[in-house]
């Protein structure tokens, strides 16, 4: 019978990452997914790396800053094992805010700051900042994780729903629909699908395709965001809506983000919709991921992520794969303990 060191329940941008870290930490890992590897929260996700978000949680910002700093070296690993890239682009943000209280991290722009950095961009009041700050294109980021995966020998199994993961003798049995299968160690990463307190938190949003390139960099406003993709398409987001499993795209809600990021971009109200869809991000009764060890010996969460998922991927796995060696996170992460929420594993 094949065996594993470590058995991770979801391959969406958290799993895959913590079973590549793990392979080469060598580790043997299987990943199991309810649905089709990559295709949940990961892959509908805008990529905005946004670690000097004046909304993130101040719990959150050191491990937001920390993975931001290793995101240059996790993808030039991972477009090296899959031989393709994720259009990761270094541009910067520039944010217009409803106050001037901002991180040390924000430069102010002025009129003419403004209008050198983007002609085309319209502002309406607000001040203005720019923040270096990276992104990356979710899909394809979300693509060469399983590619590096398969081709690092890591056995990815879709269409496999986890019901209970629990301890045995030899560690934890993870139970599927259809199968059983142990390991020293179980990590549950299934995001909105992880049980109670991690819920679903819809989020719709959409790609234009303009005639001519009208952004280089990442727009943050008030009620709007604007991501630019090297190929020229533009992704426009997000809502957030607690509305449980429910992906349907709402039209209106579509028209209502492109008419917000046309208020900036007066070009985008022509732009042709390429694109549109919803995601379910999984989001915590106080906003912050759940992450560490259970009270079930070998049992570890990497979960309730809610908008950074993308960003804190590299952080994530890192903590999540020493934790399972053994040994301290290299942060603290406190504020992230399962313990923190009466929490039944599934």
């Amino acid at each position: 019978m094949k065996t594993w060191d470590t058995i991770i329940a979801g391959a969406g941008i958290i799993g895959v990452s913590l079973a590549l870290e793990l392979q080469e930490r060598g580790a043997r890992v299987l990943v199991l997914d309810s649905g089709e590897p990559g295709h949940e929260a990961s892959s509908a996700a805008a990529g905005m790396l946004a670690a000097f978000d004046p909304e993130t949680l101040p719990a959150l910002r050191p491990l937001a800053v920390e993975s931001a700093r290793m995101f240059p070296e996790y993808v030039r690993k991972l477009e090296a094992a899959a031989q393709m890239q994720v259009d990761f682009r270094r541009m910067g943000t520039i944010a217009f805010l409803e106050t001037a209280s901002t991180p040390p991290e924000h430069k102010s722009l002025s009129t003419h700051d403004l209008e050198r950095l983007e002609p085309s961009l319209r502002n309406h009041g607000h001040p203005a900042f720019f923040v270096q700050e990276d992104s990356v294109d979710p899909h394809l980021l979300m693509l060469a994780n399983l590619a590096a995966a398969c081709k690092a020998g890591i056995e990815i199994r879709g269409h496999q729903k986890v019901t209970s993961m629990r301890p045995c003798s030899s560690g934890v049995e993870v139970v599927t629909e259809a199968d059983r299968f142990t390991a020293r160690s179980a990590v549950d990463c299934r995001g909105a699908w992880s049980g109670t307190p991690v819920k679903p938190r819809k989020g719709q949003m959409l790609y234009v395709q303009p005639k001519t390139s009208i952004l280089r960099h990442v727009l943050r406003a008030p009620e709007v965001y604007v991501v630019p993709r090297t190929t020229g398409k533009i992704l426009i987001g997000a809502t957030v809506e607690d509305v449980g499993y429910d992906k349907t795209v709402n039209p209106s809600a579509i028209q209502g983000l492109l008419n917000a990021a046309a208020k900036y971009l007066p070009e985008l109200a022509s732009a042709p919709i390429t694109q549109s869809w919803a995601g379910l991000r999984p989001g915590t009764p106080d906003d912050l991921p759940i992450i560490g060890p259970t009270e079930t010996p070998g049992l570890f969460v990497a979960s309730g992520h809610f908008r950074n998922g993308i960003l804190l991927a590299p952080v994530t796995a890192r903590i999540v794969a020493g934790l399972i060696e053994g040994g301290p996170a290299p942060l603290s992460i406190s504020a992230f303990s399962p313990a923190r929420f009466s929490r039944q594993t599934a």
